[in-house]
């Protein structure tokens, strides 16, 4: 598996232009991470942003795990890229909190703020460089943007050794969400995030993903795509 993600990844860089893949420090601890998001997410993958602001102690914690980020990069975990995305990202918001949406801060995704592997980033260039082409289409079910239309944010972090089946279960329950996407067989339409229109190309078979991964299956339905709600993922 993980040589066969190795060749996609370097068929996909000479064609798309992309910098080489971002790599992280090995041995990063995800234990204070995994307790802060079973503290502040609920079941519907929202943040209590404004109760962690008020921990300082929480606030610090988090500050420490992205730190550790910040080191000599000596791999391409998929799952510590993923969590380092949406680590930083709540910081992010909880830096500039309260805010109304993430929208509203200073270049929240193309800013070279972050740094991880040695190297000042963005939370594009963890995103596009390496992500995408790293796991494919099932990286939009896992990177949060703080926004309500966003894939709900798993309440427990990313892990190597599980990184399949919580990729499959987050698609699931994205797809599986009536207020991100709506199923409606007798109707024969399908109602779907605008992320699925944004990144189209990545989702080369969509009705295949959609028979793969939906609530229900509708494979004559006419697919739309709903407006985008950016107001903060808020509790």
């Amino acid at each position: 598996m993980k040589t066969t993600r190795l060749l996609l990844l370097a068929a996909w860089l000479p064609a798309a232009g992309l910098a080489a893949p971002m790599q992280v420090p090995a041995g990063i601890d995800h234990a204070p991470y995994d307790r802060l998001l079973k503290k502040y997410v609920n079941d519907r993958g929202l943040v209590n942003y404004r109760g962690w602001k008020e921990n300082a102690g929480d606030l610090q914690a988090l500050r420490a795990y992205t730190t550790q980020f910040a080191a000599k990069g000596e791999t391409t975990d998929a799952a510590s890229l993923i969590d380092a995305y949406n680590a930083l990202t709540i910081q992010w918001v909880l830096d500039n909190y309260p805010v109304k949406s993430i929208k509203a801060t200073d270049s929240p995704w193309k800013a070279k703020r972050h740094r991880i592997g040695g190297r000042e980033v963005s939370l594009d260039e963890i995103e596009h460089d390496t992500l995408r082409p790293q796991v494919g289409y099932r990286t939009h079910a896992v990177l949060v943007c703080a926004a309500k239309s966003c894939p709900p944010l798993r309440a427990e972090a990313y892990t190597a050794e599980k990184l399949d089946e919580q990729l499959d279960d987050a698609m699931r329950r994205w797809l599986g969400r009536e207020d991100l996407n709506r199923f409606l067989p007798a109707e024969k339409r399908v109602e779907l995030s605008k992320i699925f229109s944004w990144y189209g190309k990545d989702f080369d078979n969509l009705r295949a993903v959609l028979a793969k991964y939906g609530p229900m299956e509708c494979p004559d339905c006419r697919i739309s795509h709903r407006s985008y709600d950016w107001a903060l993922n808020e509790q």
